[in-house]
């Protein structure tokens, strides 16, 4: 009697966690559909910023102040006659960096104070978790400005060598290193969770170090929500350093954001509106996508839809 094995074809190939995620991401339009827009403005404010034909972003044209679009300037000029639209490019640099640094830092902040905590228990998870509750009831916008301060002279000394970013880079450190509070207690739970499993107690048996058990097995294990969390988080900070520039206490002249834009276009909201709608345009819509991404990513890295 013959038995006929199944051919190659038959057999249903395995599928990785991480690719069954990318399939359920594909299938969110949205999602696809931000993260395009996405690299569409990165493109455009890292790439095409650079390009000969892009005007000085703050070359400065009294004459020629309040231009409407023209050939030269495709979205006019401002109040100083600087052109408008390499004003949102430099702009959207220095926006996007500050969401991806600041978010970079807390990232690495908030998932190693939240897996130590995690993982230690007992006195030492308690204290850790009563300077996290102490810094998250004095005022978010204080402490950054404060930090700041404190920071900006002796870094800017230093990154002397990186032009108009020097003054910036304080302000990426200071707005992330002040982020990571909800990400600690997110990490926290995720590892309090997985401590706890057979391949924990196997490595433990095998004599492995605590260090290693917790960044080489554990952490990596909590990285899911983690990303979720950046992808939510980049939005934020971007908005917030908006705020600090609205406020005079964010990105100092003669650079630019979006967050100055929008403060400078609001000055003329009356006689210029475009001076507000356009930078609020690019503004929102890049808000928007990352959301929606974020939106995305948790649901395609969502464990409970991997099962059905």
């Amino acid at each position: 009697m013959r038995i006929s094995l199944p051919t190659e074809s038959e057999l249903e190939k395995g599928s990785s966690l991480g690719r069954d995620a990318w399939a359920r991401l594909r299938k969110n339009k949205l999602a696809m559909l931000s993260m395009c827009f996405i690299g569409l403005m990165l493109i455009i404010c890292f790439i095409v910023a650079q390009l000969p034909f892009i005007d000085d972003p703050n070359e400065q044209n009294l004459a020629n102040r309040f231009a409407p679009p023209s050939g030269d300037h495709i979205m006019g000029t401002d109040q100083l006659g600087r052109d408008l639209f390499s004003r949102i490019l430099f702009g959207g640099q220095i926006s996007m960096l500050v969401g991806f640094i600041a978010t970079g830092v807390a990232l690495l902040i908030g998932i190693t104070y939240g897996a130590i905590s995690g993982y230690a228990g007992g006195r030492t998870d308690a204290i850790m978790m009563r300077v996290v509750d102490t810094l998250y009831a004095i005022p978010f916008l204080v402490l950054v400005i404060v930090l700041k301060v404190v920071i900006a002279g002796p870094m800017e000394e230093q990154l002397s060598w990186m032009g108009r970013f020097a003054n910036i880079v304080p302000l990426f450190f200071a707005i992330g290193a002040l982020g990571w509070l909800t990400l600690a207690r997110i990490t926290r739970t995720q590892v309090m969770a997985i401590k706890e499993q057979e391949f924990v107690e196997a490595a433990t048996s095998l004599g492995l170090s605590k260090m290693r058990i917790l960044f080489r097995h554990i952490v990596p294990n909590t990285l899911g929500p983690a990303i979720v969390y950046a992808t939510l988080t980049i939005p934020s900070f971007i908005l917030f350093e908006a705020s600090l520039s609205y406020l005079g206490v964010g990105i100092e002249a003669p650079n630019s954001s979006w967050g100055i834009l929008i403060k400078e276009g609001a000055d003329f909201l009356e006689t210029q509106l475009y001076l507000l709608i356009i930078p609020g345009l690019f503004f929102s819509l890049t808000l928007f996508a990352f959301n929606f991404l974020g939106d995305g990513l948790r649901d395609a890295l969502d464990v409970r839809a991997s099962k059905d």
